[in-house]
């Protein structure tokens, strides 16, 4: 789901502040035809509940999966998605273009 900056990390002080662990993912690098720009975010409960896109629906099922791990073991994670990965058309980026996004909790 598409969100504004501000309400992505309204979101997340909100969810934080009601005692929630949350973690934030961003976009970090692209390349090509990347569908998000660099800055995009996505934040996420630990319930699996998500706000924002770091792909525009291509990666966010795997992101949400490296985020619920990130709040658990709160060991952040930079993920790497491009068309010419194994998991590229699995995980739907067959754009053509190459992402980056580092995963972090929210403490």
């Amino acid at each position: 789901m598409f969100a504004s900056d501000d309400e992505i990390l309204r979101t997340a002080v909100e969810w934080h502040r009601r005692g929630g662990r949350v973690a934030i993912a961003t976009v970090v690098e692209t390349w090509g035809s990347a569908p998000r720009p660099v800055g995009s975010q996505l934040v996420i409960d630990a319930d699996g509940r998500f706000l924002g896109s770091v792909s525009g629906g291509c990666v966010e099922a795997d992101i949400v999966t490296d985020a619920l791990d990130v709040i658990a073991d709160g060991k952040p994670r930079l993920r790497e998605f491009g068309v010419s990965d194994e998991t590229a058309w699995s995980a739907g980026l067959s754009c053509g273009g190459r992402i980056k996004i580092y995963v972090e909790r929210v403490d």
